[in-house]
């Protein structure tokens, strides 16, 4: 397995998360601290390479001087860098004190390495660059009982005077082109919001496994934090096409940056007293052009149309469906006819004897429900009639209350019944039938 083919492996293969960062001192127990420190990633809308600063600043106590303290400042990078010094030689003693502890080196160079004035920021100072800059090494390890590891990052920080001085930070800058890790979500969100992604800071986590065996070795020469108020930031270009989805912790504050124009800023206060404890800053974000715009006008303003235009299609659909549903299945019990106006039963006709049933009889046996017709040329005749319709399901199965229907029957009954001075003379009944492949709704 070549060198070449394991970097690019691994580096395709990387955690989109800045992990922890970890000072370390040539000699155990520093008496300094770190302080105040910032770890500040910079997020642009093109999304392909993220540049993180590590500014920070030493505290060292006042009975020491700068001189009494003066040493090399040593960084842990739980992963790969990127924008090394190009033309820059790496730093042989770093390689081989790797390689001294079974590790594989895959990359080495220099960082750029910053000074900036507390007093004179902006335009009119940049940072002044350190000579050389900050000299590092990628490694892996190949063996062990779990395989390859994740790719780990060792700096050296050379001693300068700027160190000892509270008026300067110092600045390691950083190339990230993988810590931007895409979300997976549903097409339908990502046509409308467009994509998002999910970008990751940490501090003090030591938990990789290329990583563990060095700070073991040197957990006496850790560097702790002063009580200077530290920071984890990410810093959003463009923040007027910038939708923000989540921040975790809930303690994380955000605002626009006073500093940068049209940037969103998420921060986090690292609290000392965790310890080695990892602290996290998570941002989920998107960025939106054209048309994403304006989606959360146009989303609403579509689904009022579309809610308009649909409901009388729906209704419509909703109608025919139902009424050809009632025409094939029953519900209740089997053979339950529908009936409208006065349907009367032959038992009931045959009650009626022309001649000596009276009209009263008439009205008790039928109702009162009856149409009257009366001749002016034959004041003592009169006519009653009654119009019923009934509509029966034929055919089909049936399982209780739950019946198949395969036809539907439908009777239209009509009786005249002549009386003449309110006793029946005649007694005439039609039924006309038909067949329907479903029920008139009512």
């Amino acid at each position: 397995m070549s060198r070449a083919w394991v970097a690019g492996l691994l580096l395709a293969a990387a955690p989109a998360v800045a992990e922890g960062q970890i000072f370390l001192a040539s000699r155990p127990s520093p008496e300094f601290t770190i302080g105040p420190l910032f770890v500040r990633a910079n997020v642009t809308p093109d999304l392909d390479v993220v540049t993180v600063d590590v500014l920070w600043s030493l505290v060292i106590p006042p009975t020491k001087s700068g001189a009494g303290v003066e040493q090399d400042l040593y960084l842990l990078w739980p992963g790969p860098v990127g924008g090394a010094l190009t033309g820059a030689s790496p730093d042989a003693t770093l390689v081989a004190y790797v390689k001294d502890r079974g590790f594989v080196p895959i990359g080495e160079g220099r960082l750029p390495l910053f000074a900036q004035s507390l007093y004179r920021a902006g335009d009119d100072a940049p940072p002044q660059p350190i000579a050389g800059g900050a000299p590092f090494v990628t490694f892996i390890h190949e063996g062990g009982p779990l395989g390859l590891t994740a790719p780990a990052t060792y700096v050296r920080i050379p001693w300068t005077p700027m160190l000892a001085n509270r008026t300067w930070l110092m600045d390691l800058r950083i190339d990230l082109p993988n810590l931007l890790r895409r979300r997976q979500a549903m097409w339908i969100e990502d046509a409308f919001w467009g994509p998002s992604y999910s970008l990751s800071l940490t501090f003090n986590d030591v938990r990789p496994r290329a990583l563990f065996p060095l700070y073991f070795e040197q957990r006496d020469r850790i560097v702790r934090l002063a009580d200077d108020p530290s920071q984890l930031i990410v810093n959003l270009r463009d923040a007027e096409h910038l939708k923000i989805h989540e921040v975790f912790p809930s303690s994380a504050r955000r605002r626009l940056s006073e500093t940068l124009d049209s940037t969103e800023e998420v921060s986090l206060f690292l609290d000392r007293s965790e310890g080695l404890s990892p602290q996290v800053l998570t941002v989920r974000f998107g960025y939106f052009r054209g048309w994403r715009a304006w989606t959360p006008v146009l989303i609403p303003i579509v689904f009022f149309a579309l809610g308009n235009l649909a409901w009388p299609l729906f209704m419509s659909l909703a109608r025919r469906v139902g009424a050809r549903l009632a025409g094939r299945v029953q519900l209740g019990p089997g053979g339950a006819a529908r009936q409208t106006g006065v349907v009367l039963s032959r038992e009931t006709l045959a009650r009626l004897a022309p001649g000596s049933t009276t009209y009263e009889e008439v009205v008790r046996l039928c109702g009162a429900n009856a149409e009257e017709h009366e001749q002016l040329a034959a004041p003592d005749r009169r006519t009653l009639i009654y119009r019923g319709r009934r509509v029966a399901p034929q055919g089909g199965r049936s399982l209780g209350w739950l019946a198949t229907v395969s036809r539907w029957s439908a009777e239209q009954h009509e009786v005249e019944i002549t009386l003449e001075r309110d006793v029946v003379v005649d007694v005439q009944a039609r039924v006309r039938r038909s067949y329907l492949v479903q029920p008139e709704p009512s």
